[in-house]
């Protein structure tokens, strides 16, 4: 990157980047701090992010809306009463990536009237939804017959509505007194994608839906069929609950037709059974898990899978251990990956240029082009950890493969974690070291290098403690 390139997107991010640097000091506060019974409150919010006719989907590679068969949203909840206010908030987009990422986190936290490091922005991944890239938007300016990436006015709206949002919800904050954890196994729904051959590369791959009956009959392979909550109460009421299940959440997509998929149609039914409870839901760690051995792409299959997501947020709501909730502990990590060598600035750009390629060709790698510049920027990215009692959530970047989530749990397997993805979305996928070398769709779009493995590894038992 030129240098006078590199301090437009610093100074682009700056308020941001320097935020995300108080990183390490935030987390030392938040250890420090114990909250008592009755000192804690809980503010629920929640707006509209459906993006309007003719925006484009997934990063603009699949057909832009042309209808909504239900509403995208944001929904989250800023907690005080243990140091500086902490922000949590489930975005029903397919990704947030590099500056986008930091405005969201950044104008949560000015809203709540705290840092970016103590903000987790997490999507759930559905791919009839906005992609946002600011930077590899910007990339795409000398190109105007190439579909937009993101829509900056939609987009800086969304932020306004968060704004008000999160302004209207702080004076009806709830008094925080009880946690409660609890789980229940999802039956038929997540299934590996990946299946490597006797020569040690990718032999099989099944992704969020399949009608080949050779890759149905496949096994599950390797899968966390657990979904997780820990819900917040006032006394005996429950007031936020988050639910935590790793798969992609795609049926079929690619209509422009908006939807918040399986899992967000199942959210809201859970909403309406108990409207006084704000229902939250995080996707884990699912890089390379989907539903294809149980999804054929039709629209009953989808309600086959709200169906089975549905039985499980019964279920675990009716498994909850209630106990006083007497610490909370805020903790963050940053990390800064390597690119992928793989990836060339000069082939990137050559790309993006190129007239020949379809559009698909030329916006791909335009978001790869991003990452590159944002690591010589050195700007990093934010593991970020909420600790409640021995329970922790955990708050990871990106398209990260389950065996990070599978980690964790071995790591500390006396703690209830749950585990969320798809934060900071700009690496893309984050396959294993030992994943590189078997190839794969996932390996081809991964933006930073096989050592990232080695790096979320270190920041994981960091940001949960002892």
């Amino acid at each position: 990157m030129l240098l006078h390139d590199r301090r437009q997107w610093m100074a682009g991010n700056l308020g941001a980047a320097a935020a995300m640097l108080l990183a390490r000091d935030g987390s030392a506060e938040a250890e420090n701090l114990a909250s008592g019974q009755g000192r804690l409150s809980v503010a629920p919010f929640r707006f509209d992010v459906t993006p309007p006719q003719g925006h484009s989907l997934c990063g603009g590679w699949i057909k832009p809306v042309v209808g909504v068969d239900d509403p995208l949203e944001a929904i989250g909840f800023v907690l005080r009463g243990a140091g500086r206010p902490i922000v949590v908030c489930a975005v029903d987009w397919t990704g947030l990536l590099n500056s986008a990422h930091l405005a969201w986190r950044t104008t949560l936290a000015d809203a709540a009237g705290t840092t970016p490091d103590r903000v987790a922005v997490q999507c759930v991944h559905q791919h009839n939804a906005p992609f946002a890239c600011l930077d590899a938007q910007k990339l795409l300016a000398p190109h105007p017959e190439l579909p937009s990436i993101v829509e900056v006015t939609y987009f800086d709206e969304c932020l306004r509505r968060a704004r008000r949002a999160i302004a209207a919800a702080l004076p009806k904050a709830r008094a925080v007194s009880h946690l409660g954890t609890s789980s229940a196994k999802v039956l038929q729904v997540a299934s590996n994608r990946r299946f490597v051959g006797p020569d040690g590369k990718i032999q099989f791959w099944r992704g969020s839906a399949t009608k080949d009956a050779k890759l149905q009959e496949l096994p599950e392979g390797l899968i966390d069929p657990w979904l997780k909550t820990l819900t917040l109460y006032d006394g005996d009421k429950p007031v936020v609950a988050c639910h935590y299940y790793a798969t992609h959440p795609m049926s079929y997509y690619g209509d422009g037709r908006v939807t918040s998929e399986f899992v967000g149609l199942a959210r809201k039914q859970r909403q309406a059974e108990d409207p006084d409870t704000t229902q939250l839901y995080f996707t884990g760690c699912s890089g390379n898990i989907a539903a294809g051995k149980y999804n054929d792409g039709t629209p009953e299959a989808r309600r086959r899978l709200t169906d089975r997501m549905v039985d499980a947020l019964r279920a675990s709501s009716r498994e909850i251990r209630r106990e006083p909730l007497t610490q909370v502990v805020w903790r963050s990590v940053e990390l800064r990956l390597d690119p992928n060598p793989v990836f060339d600035e000069a082939t990137l750009a050559a790309q993006i240029a190129d007239k020949s390629l379809p559009p698909v060709g030329r916006l791909r790698p335009a978001f790869a082009l991003a990452w590159i510049r944002r690591c010589q920027a050195g700007i990093p990215i934010l593991l970020s950890s909420l600790s409640l009692n021995q329970a922790a959530a955990v708050h990871l970047p990106a398209e990260s493969f389950l065996e990070y989530q599978l980690r964790l749990q071995e790591l500390f397997p006396q703690r209830f974690l749950a585990t969320a993805a798809y934060g900071d979305g700009g690496p893309w996928y984050i396959p294993t070291r030992d994943a590189y070398p078997q190839g794969g769709y996932e390996v081809s779009v991964a933006f930073s290098a096989p050592t990232s493995d080695k790096h979320i590894s270190h920041g994981l038992p960091e940001v949960i403690g002892s």
